[in-house]
């Protein structure tokens, strides 16, 4: 028996969830295929925050992305019943005077100002590594892009959307007004894969790079901080005396295994941050999907229409995620042109 349904949805991290909820929006009908071989937003940081610390500069459309964004996960915890968006501050460490001077040259730009407190904070924080000072951000937080995957996932199988299984490129038929796929018929297709994109045939020419981080979860009843704490690794509190340290950045190793050296690595980094004793009690490992240019990767494919990539989310994908579906969504129903900036031709 035939299922009829508007598009099929292939991955479910970040992008294909955002995709899907434009789709629900709108009243449109889906399946998601979902073989969990990716794990880059499960194993995320879901942080987001529009400046870049580590040269206080803007994020690419940053404001922009976080505004439209946040009210999006609030309806995403009204949805599901979950609690996902966790709001806190952030603190920069600095590291010398010129961070300090740094730090008060970026201020004087209009939207850094609406993020970034004026006073450097001088007082010592228990535990914490800082001879310079401390920059805080506010209007920062975190996605637990892991319990939102797993509360989605369930979701769809209440609803029968979900099929968790590989996705067999070579048993999609490709008609001019419909694909067939299986035991489902569908107008469009829309492959949200991550890194898992690169063995897909449809889109493997385009320039995604992997980039393998790691991450330590880590238990320390001594570290009493209710903030971000950001240096040469970041340190985000999850609750409970846990935390959360991250990330290594691998472009060779192509396995979503931890290793020792990334543990080693990350520990290595955190005797310069914080001075308090601490238990390792999780370590993982996930492929992020990364672009030369760092930007998304959006489009359709060259020769049929009714196929399209949303891919190459990156560091930064719980802030553009819901930016990207909506203008992919656009660009597929209403024929509105996308960003040049995103757009996969840019590349030609």
């Amino acid at each position: 028996m035939i299922k009829e349904v508007d598009y099929i949805i292939v991955g479910l991290g970040l992008a294909g969830i955002s995709f899907a909820e434009e789709l629900a929006k709108n009243n449109y009908s889906f399946v998601v295929y979902e073989d969990c071989s990716q794990t880059s937003s499960k194993v995320a940081g879901g942080v987001y925050n529009p400046v870049i610390l580590k040269r206080f500069t803007p994020v690419w459309n940053g404001h922009d992305q976080l505004e439209f964004a946040l009210p999006k996960y609030d309806e995403l915890e009204n949805k599901l019943d979950i609690k996902i968006d966790s709001k806190f501050k952030t603190r920069k460490v600095f590291n010398s005077i010129a961070d300090e001077n740094n730090w008060f040259v970026a201020l004087d730009k209009p939207f850094l100002s609406n993020y970034m407190q004026p006073d450097i904070l001088k007082g010592k924080i228990e535990g914490v590594i800082g001879n310079f000072g401390f920059g805080e951000l506010k209007g920062t937080g975190r996605i637990d892009t892991h319990k939102l995957i797993l509360n989605y996932t369930e979701y769809l199988r209440k609803h029968g959307a979900i099929n968790e299984e590989k996705f067999i490129y070579d048993e999609l038929i490709i008609e001019d007004e419909f694909l067939r796929y299986k035991d489902i018929k569908s107008t469009k297709i829309v492959f949200c894969e991550g890194f898992g994109i690169t063995k897909n045939p449809f889109f493997n020419d385009l320039p995604l790079k992997e980039s393998k981080g790691e991450i330590l979860t880590i238990h320390s009843p001594e570290l009493k901080i209710d903030f971000l704490l950001k240096s040469n690794v970041f340190v985000m509190p999850l609750g409970n005396d846990y935390y959360r340290v991250g990330a290594t950045f691998n472009w060779t190793d192509s396995t979503t295994t931890p290793t020792k050296e990334g543990r080693e690595e990350l520990e290595a980094k955190l005797k310069n941050v914080i001075s308090v004793p601490y238990k390792v009690t999780n370590h993982t490992a996930g492929i992020r999907p990364t672009v030369k240019d760092r930007r998304p990767l959006l489009g359709k494919h060259p020769k049929h229409s009714n196929l399209a990539v949303l891919n190459g989310l990156g560091t930064r994908g719980v802030m553009i995620g819901p930016t990207m579906a909506s203008m992919l969504f656009k660009h597929l129903e209403k024929g509105e042109l996308l960003e040049k900036e995103v757009d996969i031709n840019r590349f030609n």
